[in-house]
C-alpha cells in the first residue's frame, strides 16, 4: 500500500497505518496550538465568548486524552509485563479527536431510525446571505435554530404533499450545519427526507416519483420568511425586501441519486454533515504563529481557494459554531419521529411500498467501541499484550473528581454513574 500523500510504500498495512496516525495527529496538534495560542486574547477582545458555552467545549477539547483528565488501565494478568492505559475522551463537540467517535455513533442512530424498504432522498435548504447576520447575532439562542429546523420539515411535508395530490405525513432526519465551507457563518439544514409518504386517512403509502424544483423553491422562501416575520416584528422590512429580490424562492438542492443506497451509507452520508469541522484540519497549509493559512473548495466556483487571516479572526470562525450546551443539530421529524417511530413502522409494513430513485435498505450499524476503532485505524488490537501476546484485562479506572473507581488490586468499586463518559 502506498503511503500518504504519494510517497514511497512503507512494505506493509501496519505502517501505512502508523504514517496516517501520525499525519492526523499533527493536525489536530497544529489545530490546538492555534486555539490554545490564541484563545485567552480573543476572549479578551471579544468578551461575549467569555461563557460556559465556548470555554468549557474548548477546555475538555484542549485537555482530551491526558490522563489528568482520567483513565482505564489495562494489565496483562499472564506475564505481568503489559500495561496500558486509555485515556478517557472529552466528547466535546470542537474536539478533533472526539470527532470520528461522534460520527460513528450517529451513523449507528441514524441507521436504526431508517425504516425498511423505504425511498430517501437528500436535500439543502440554504437562508440568502442578507440572513446570516441576523442569525448570527443570534446564535446564542438555540430556540431560534430549532425552530429553523421545525419549518424545514414543515415545507418538505407541505410539498411532498402537494407533489402526490393529498396529505400526507413524511419522515425527516434533519440536521442543522452553521458553516460555510470557508468557515463563516452560513446556517443551513442537511436532510433526508423520505421520497413520499403515509395517508394517515387511509393507511396507504403516497410514493413521490418526482418533484417540482421551483415549487419547492418558492414554498421554501414562503415558509422560512413566515416564520422570521412571526418571530421577530423588526424584520419586517428585510422580509419584504427578500420577497422582492427573490421571485422564484430561495436555494433548495435535491440530490439526485447521489446518496448511497444503503441505510449505513445514507447514515454516514450525512453524518459527516454533523461532525464536520468547520474548517478541515488537513486544510491548514501555514501557521506562523500569527497568521494561519488555509484551502478551501469555494461553492460558486468550484475551485480551490487558498486564503490568509491572522489567527484571531481564525479562532473567531472556528469558535462561532460551537452550539449552545445541550442543543440537539440532528432531529427526527414524522415518520421518524423517536416517539411515535414504532407505530409507524407498523403503518409502513402494512402499506405497499412504491420504489423511487433512493431505496434505503435497513441496515444496524452497531456503535464502536474504543479498541474496535483503534484496530480499524492502526491495525492491531491495543488490548493484546505486546510481550506474551495474551489479551490485557481491566485493571484500574481513575476520575479527576471522584478518585480511584474501580481497582481490581483491592477489589473496590465505587458506584457512581457515567463517571468515565
Amino acid at each position: 500500500m502506498g503511503s500518504i500523500n504519494g510517497g514511497p510504500s512503507t512494505g506493509n498495512h501496519y505502517g501505512g497505518y502508523i504514517m496516517f496516525s501520525k499525519i492526523m495527529q499533527r493536525h489536530k496538534n497544529i489545530f490546538s496550538k492555534i486555539i490554545n495560542d490564541h484563545w485567552e486574547q480573543f476572549k479578551a477582545e471579544h468578551p461575549k465568548y467569555d461563557i460556559p458555552q465556548y470555554n468549557k467545549p474548548i477546555e475538555k477539547a484542549l485537555n482530551c486524552g491526558e490522563e489528568q483528565g482520567g483513565y482505564t488501565e489495562y494489565r496483562c494478568y499472564e506475564c505481568g509485563l503489559g500495561m496500558r492505559r486509555v485515556a478517557f475522551s472529552c466528547k466535546s463537540c470542537f474536539c478533533l479527536s472526539c470527532g470520528k467517535v461522534y460520527t460513528d455513533n450517529v451513523v449507528s442512530q441514524i441507521s436504526m431510525n431508517l425504516h425498511a424498504g423505504m425511498s430517501y432522498r437528500h436535500i439543502v435548504l440554504t437562508i440568502p446571505e442578507q440572513l446570516r447576520d441576523y442569525f448570527f447575532k443570534n446564535r446564542f439562542d438555540g430556540k431560534l435554530l430549532s425552530s429553523f429546523m421545525r419549518i424545514g420539515y414543515e415545507c418538505l411535508e407541505n410539498a411532498v404533499s402537494k407533489t402526490v395530490r393529498t396529505a400526507v405525513k413524511i419522515g425527516c432526519v434533519v440536521v442543522v450545519q452553521t458553516h460555510g465551507r470557508n468557515g463563516s457563518y452560513n446556517p443551513h439544514l442537511h436532510i433526508i427526507m423520505s421520497s413520499g409518504g403515509v395517508d394517515e386517512k387511509s393507511g396507504k403509502w403516497r410514493a413521490m416519483k418526482w418533484i417540482n424544483y421551483d415549487m419547492l423553491h418558492r414554498k421554501w422562501q414562503y415558509y422560512l420568511l413566515t416564520f422570521l416575520r412571526e418571530w421577530d416584528n423588526g424584520l419586517k422590512n428585510l422580509v419584504d425586501e427578500l420577497w422582492k429580490k427573490y421571485p422564484n424562492g430561495f436555494v433548495a438542492n435535491v440530490s439526485k441519486g447521489e446518496a448511497p443506497q444503503k441505510a449505513k451509507g445514507l447514515a454516514r452520508y450525512l453524518a459527516k454533515y454533523v461532525a464536520s469541522p468547520p474548517i478541515s484540519v488537513s486544510r491548514i497549509l501555514k501557521y506562523d504563529g500569527q497568521n494561519v493559512t488555509y484551502r478551501y473548495r469555494d461553492h460558486k466556483s468550484g475551485k480551490e481557494q487558498i486564503e490568509t487571516v491572522t489567527a484571531e479572526v481564525f479562532v473567531g470562525r472556528m469558535v462561532q459554531h460551537i452550539l449552545p450546551k445541550g442543543f440537539q443539530r440532528i432531529r427526527y421529524y414524522g415518520l421518524q419521529a423517536t416517539k411515535t417511530f414504532k407505530k409507524w413502522q407498523e403503518v409502513i409494513k402494512k402499506a405497499k411500498l412504491e420504489k423511487s430513485n433512493i431505496t434505503g435498505s435497513y441496515e444496524v450499524v452497531p456503535e464502536k467501541k474504543y479498541r474496535q476503532r483503534y484496530e480499524e485505524g492502526c491495525g492491531r488490537d491495543p488490548l493484546i499484550c505486546p510481550h506474551c501476546g495474551k489479551e490485557m484485562s481491566l485493571w484500574e479506572i481513575w476520575h479527576p473528581k471522584y478518585g480511584v473507581i474501580y481497582s481490581e488490586k483491592n477489589g473496590y468499586r465505587k458506584r457512581k454513574k457515567r463517571l468515565a463518559g
